[in-house]
């Protein structure tokens, strides 16, 4: 073999301190899966019931939500099957904040890996993700159970209706996600304005009550930016697959919801782009700052 054959078959070296963005996820998914297992096994170990907690834990939530909105303050008597609307509203908000929530930490999180070894940082905030994506299918399994008691039967356009929404949740939290991820290692404060948005984000969609109360009380415009928000259009697209089908069909949902959950899918794509590129820029300094 010639000195130039050799040359042009050996790999491109490249600064272990830069990588390819999320593509570079693709080619070392192994280490994804690991990562994967491994919080997993991290997040439940010396637990009783293990996973058994992702049923726990929506299932209170909703216990207590429904006791005090639907019972307490009669949303039950105003809205048809409160319940299922409720739930299916939650397990999406519920979805987005976990993956919002873990991805934030999920670098500083793992500093002593990331201090001794190089492997693309991207990983441990999309590792948190689908950690929460595992999380979320306990959820999704009781509110259909409860939308079959209801009424409801599966259709294209209510399947249909259901992956967009997640779509529009996973991607947003994800592209949210690595974007706080990166200044949380710059910015320890990040963590809790992470917190307290969660909170905002719980009550600026339609899930413990319907969009038509903004719509009814609130000027044009406060309306318009609330169905601007990703977030509104995925519950109530969440809300037309599985609590609309079992009701008398007169609700009125946000008008032309579907193009708008297709403009929401792709603003979310967008930002998950520019935050890649930002999160791939910043991680030059990740191990010096941890």
């Amino acid at each position: 073999m010639t000195p130039g054959t050799a040359a042009r078959a050996l790999p491109e070296l490249t600064d272990p301190g830069r990588g390819r963005g999320l593509a570079e996820l693709v080619r070392r998914r192994y280490l994804l899966r690991l990562l994967v297992r491994r919080e997993l096994r991290a997040r439940y170990q010396g637990s009783v019931l293990g996973l058994g907690w992702s049923y726990v834990r929506p299932a209170v939530a909703f216990s207590v939500y429904f006791l005090v909105v639907g019972v307490v303050l009669r949303m039950n008597r105003n809205m048809e099957d409160f319940a299922v609307f409720l739930f299916s509203g939650m397990v999406l908000v519920n979805f987005f904040t976990d993956t919002l929530h873990s991805a934030t930490r999920a670098v500083r999180g793992n500093a002593p890996l990331i201090r001794k070894i190089y492997l693309p940082r991207e990983m441990f905030p999309v590792a948190s993700g689908l950690v929460s994506a595992v999380h979320f299918i306990p959820g999704l399994i009781i509110l259909s159970c409860g939308a079959v008691v209801t009424g409801w039967r599966p259709s294209f356009t209510a399947v249909g209706a259901a992956l967009l929404g997640f779509a529009i949740v996973a991607v947003l939290g994800m592209a949210l996600g690595l974007l706080c991820a990166a200044y949380n290692v710059f910015y320890r404060d990040f963590e809790q304005v992470v917190d307290v948005l969660n909170i905002v984000f719980t009550w600026s969609v339609p899930m413990i009550y319907p969009w038509t109360l903004v719509r009814d009380t609130m000027p044009g415009w406060v309306l318009d930016l609330y169905l601007a928000n990703p977030l509104a259009i995925a519950v109530s697209l969440f809300q037309r697959c599985f609590w609309f089908p079992g009701t008398d069909g007169t609700f009125d949902f946000p008008p032309a919801l579907a193009r708008d959950g297709l403009i929401a899918l792709a603003v979310a794509v967008i930002l998950l782009a520019v935050t890649a590129r930002v999160f791939n820029h910043k991680q030059k300094r990740f191990a010096e700052e941890l």
